[in-house]
């Protein structure tokens, strides 16, 4: 088989080569999983992994994805869904070149993903290298810029000159995709078989022996897919146009503080907002191939708003400052805000009837999830619960804003104490004790403000006005 030779770095972690034509149909492992509309081909390579699966690094961490073909082929199909959705593309589009994912036992967590194009007849196939345990970021960039480029090169002669596509596209639809992740698009392996939760009434309750139950979903999303730009950008300038442009390898690695992912999210959702934003992107991908770099066919796609990069500046410094001088939104009804406190101190979990079936999602109470998970865990459904309070409380109907405050106030109070106590150098049972103690008096606390909701929303329903002859 002919060697391929590299073509271009998409973003620190992706790399895109293109083989030599005549190349035929990349390699993959022995066992292939295909996906439901057949474009995503994943297959498992052998190997070992120096990484300790329980090891709190990877346990503990829900940013971090362990992938295996079943769930896998069923998240791409999804993340192109949500994709195509995001760029106004039908979901009945033809797809022209297949992508084929190789998965092999992951070796670091900050290792790249390596995506390959191959001629094949007269579309480019894609094969895609991943590693097993991988940051929810890195697999949506990988994702995103695969799809993307199959996008730009669908319709294009088979040439030795693929598409360019922009890192910030790539980075800004993958992070709009992720935190707004409420059709469970990203879906992990589960770490192991544990034992089973069942949600009640009355709150938490063992399931039948063959139920497992995977990694908790932390992240409560899709209340503002911008809430994570938005706390980012409160501290810190956004990119301009032209940073965004030629990004820095530290800053495509993280290391801005998140800053430039949070202005390429931003940017991309001003773009889609723009009179035909949707339509326009997809101009620009279109355009891609024949030209000598992207900007010329960002240019070209958005000729109506911008004829220079100066016009793309001063239109992008007065988006800026409208977001950052704006809340999310307008402020809910009570209805709506009532709804939305319940859904922030609920915790999503995924739940499985066998070790090999796709996951279920179910809600349970924050106290539940508390005492069913160890400390590293709790604390940091506790740090998301607060993040998420601080950013509904914006928006609440002024009624439910005292008891936000007083779950906020009792979130912040346990991650103060719990992380002193962890930190003292006690005799080795006394940080135990005192996270013990810590636990207990923070569900006290939450068992009190639950109470006092449920008095506040019958409250509310009683001076509610109702229907004649009621």
């Amino acid at each position: 088989m002919t060697h391929p030779r590299q073509v271009r770095a998409l973003a620190t972690g992706l790399i895109l080569f293109l083989a030599a034509a005549g190349s035929g149909t990349p390699a993959t492992g022995p066992t292939e999983t295909r996906s439901a509309s057949g474009q995503f081909v994943v297959s498992t390579a052998p190997g070992n992994s120096p990484i300790p699966r329980r090891s709190p690094e990877v346990s503990t961490n829900t940013e971090i994805l362990r992938l295996a073909a079943p769930w896998l082929v069923v998240s791409a199909e999804r993340f192109k869904v949500a994709l195509g959705r995001g760029l106004g593309q039908p979901a009945d589009v033809p797809w022209g070149g297949k992508i084929f994912i190789v998965l092999h036992p992951a070796q670091s967590l900050d290792e790249p993903v390596v995506i390959a194009a191959w001629p094949f007849m007269r579309v480019l196939d894609y094969r895609v290298d991943m590693p097993d345990l991988i940051t929810r970021a890195r697999y949506g960039r990988a994702l995103a810029a695969v799809l993307l480029l199959e996008m730009a090169n669908r319709d294009a002669p088979v040439t030795g000159h693929s598409a360019e596509v922009p890192a910030w596209l790539v980075d800004g639809l993958s992070r709009q995709i992720i935190d707004s992740d409420n059709a469970n698009v990203i879906l992990s392996a589960p770490n192991k078989a544990v034992d089973s939760l069942s949600v009640t009434k009355s709150g938490i309750a063992m399931m039948p022996e063959g139920i497992t139950l995977a990694r908790s979903s932390q992240n409560q999303r899709g209340l503002d897919p911008l809430a994570a730009a938005r706390r980012v950008l409160q501290n810190s300038p956004a990119l301009t146009f032209d940073q965004l442009s030629w990004p820095e390898d530290a800053q495509l690695e993280g290391g801005d503080g998140g800053v430039y992912p949070a202005s390429a999210q931003l940017f991309v959702d001003e773009l889609l907002a723009l009179e035909n934003g949707p339509a326009k992107l997809r101009a620009l991908l279109i355009q891609l191939p024949a030209c000598q770099n992207w900007q010329s066919a960002f240019f070209a796609a958005f000729h109506d708003n911008f004829r220079t990069p100066l016009d793309v500046e001063k239109w992008w410094a007065l988006r800026v400052f409208a977001f950052a001088a704006h809340a999310p939104g307008p402020q809910w009804t009570l209805a709506a805000s009532r709804s939305q406190l319940d859904a922030v101190l609920a915790v999503p979990v995924e739940i499985r009837t066998a070790s090999n079936s796709l996951p279920t999602r179910a809600d349970i109470s924050l106290q539940a999830a508390i005492r069913s998970f160890e400390p590293p865990r709790q604390t940091a459904i506790v740090e998301t619960k607060l993040r998420d309070l601080e950013l509904v409380q914006l928006r609440l109907a002024p009624a439910l804003a005292p008891v936000a405050a007083g779950y906020r106030a009792a979130l912040a109070d346990f991650l103060g104490e719990g992380k002193q106590a962890l930190a003292r150098p006690a005799d080795r049972h006394e940080p135990v004790r005192r996270v013990q103690a810590d636990t207990g008096a923070l569900l006290k606390k939450l068992d009190a403000l639950d109470a006092r909701r449920r008095e506040d929303v019958a409250r509310f329903d009683s001076k509610s006005p109702r229907p004649p002859g009621n």
